[in-house]
């Protein structure tokens, strides 16, 4: 078991910088890519949409695709750095595009990409941590990523001042780069497996859904199938607040509004991980359900009031932050070691067409009912997961269940 008193090593801190300069570089091209598609490129909005789900799809599946890959402790290092680094040239390179289909190649290309590393890296804070230490050193990574997601956009806006749009583009590969420069500095002080024979590449279901990591999967897919996207979060303040302010004053706020939703992220993954440690990944996770129902429940019903609006987008962040948290912990203690790689990957695949599938069922109740019924809809998803939580619990203080480790969801 890890050392508790000395968790943030420099493996933790450089997964940690890996997820920081990542998302600063990526944010900046995704906060571009509309005004550079629609505004340098001429393409209609239409374009914009078709690229993003494309590569969001594409993400979505490279996650669990990456996973498989990751099995292999020596394998998932060399999936870690080439995902981080073809993420960044990819990239970088949309600032040099002059046309539709060039970005959406390197737009989907970089996607992919990003998808396969993510299981490896997640492996590999694993692999540089252990029980006991998990909650801190995945709530750093996490308070790293979220704090990328707060700088991203504002670095983007200090770039374009500088070098205008294509040039902030390029210049975002730096960061990119930088990151695959992190994630090998964390391999250098990751203890190198004793040679073994090289797993081969296969896919194995059957072993994710049994004992403690198959138990694991229950709560954690209620809540993704709830868990919808910020931007219709920004969309809900933008129209609330419209009517009494202006279009382009709603929106100022909105984006406000958002940089205090990933703030929030930011602050509520490290104490989320702390009371892991203590307690169980099982408590935080059901709070933090708890939390997102708040979150939807508020959305549902506000109206035009900013000081409503605030708390609404607090609570969501600190649902972020904290579940995302308590999910990658608990997998990271329930996983077997030769399916870890796999475990994330699952993990990330349920995220992926989690949020999909649940901010395409909202957009369809927005659109087709109204903004109430896509909320409760979001907040019935976070009911189950709650109730799933607490049945867990309830099943975990039985006799039959007393053998379950701490942080089981069972």
């Amino acid at each position: 078991m890890a050392d508790q008193n000395r968790w943030l090593t420099p493996g933790v801190k450089g997964i940690g910088g890996a997820s920081l300069l990542a998302d600063l570089g990526h944010e900046i091209p995704t906060s571009l890519l509309p005004a550079f598609l629609t505004s340098t490129l001429g393409a209609p909005a239409a374009a914009l949409g078709l690229i993003e789900g494309v590569a969001d799809g594409v993400a979505g599946a490279a996650r669990f695709g990456g996973g498989v890959l990751a099995d292999d402790p020596e394998r998932r290092r060399s999936v870690a750095v080439g995902g981080y680094t073809a993420t960044a040239v990819l990239s970088s390179l949309i600032g040099l595009a002059t046309t539709v289909w060039q970005v959406a190649v390197l737009r989907v290309g970089a996607w992919l990409a990003r998808g396969i590393r993510v299981p490896a890296r997640n492996a590999l804070l694993a692999d540089v941590t252990g029980p006991g230490t998990y909650g801190r050193a995945y709530g750093f990574e996490r308070m790293m990523d979220n704090l990328g997601a707060v700088g991203g956009p504002l670095l983007a806006l200090a770039l374009v001042a500088a070098i205008g749009v294509r040039g902030a583009i390029v210049v975002s590969g730096v960061f990119g780069l930088m990151a695959a420069g992190s994630i090998v500095y964390a391999i250098r002080h990751i203890e190198r497996p004793a040679p073994t024979e090289r797993q081969p590449i296969r896919v194995r279901i059957r072993p994710l859904l049994r004992g403690d990591l198959g138990r694991v999967w229950a709560p954690i897919g209620a809540f993704e199938a709830g868990n919808l996207a910020t931007t219709l979060l920004i969309l809900r303040a933008t129209e609330l607040l419209t009517p009494g302010r202006g279009l382009d004053s709603a929106t100022q706020v909105a984006l406000v509004l958002y940089a205090v939703h990933n703030l929030a992220a930011t602050l509520g993954a490290v104490p989320a991980g702390k009371a892991a440690d203590r307690w169980s990944f099982r408590i935080v996770l059901t709070g933090g359900f708890a939390v997102g129902l708040v979150a939807y429940l508020l959305f549902a019903v506000v109206g035009p009031n900013v000081a409503v609006l605030v708390g609404a987008f607090v609570a969501a962040g600190v649902t972020i932050g904290v579940v995302e948290t308590a999910e990658h912990g608990a997998v990271a203690e329930a996983a077997p070691e030769d399916i870890r790689g796999s475990a994330f990957g699952f993990l990330a695949a349920i995220q992926s067409f989690g949020n999909l599938a649940a901010s395409g069922v909202a957009g369809l109740l927005w659109t087709l009912v109204s903004p109430l019924a896509a909320f409760v809809f979001a907040a019935a998803g976070m009911m189950i997961a709650l109730l799933t939580g607490l049945g867990s619990r309830s099943r975990s203080a039985s006799p039959e269940s007393s053998r379950h480790q701490p942080g089981d969801l069972s």
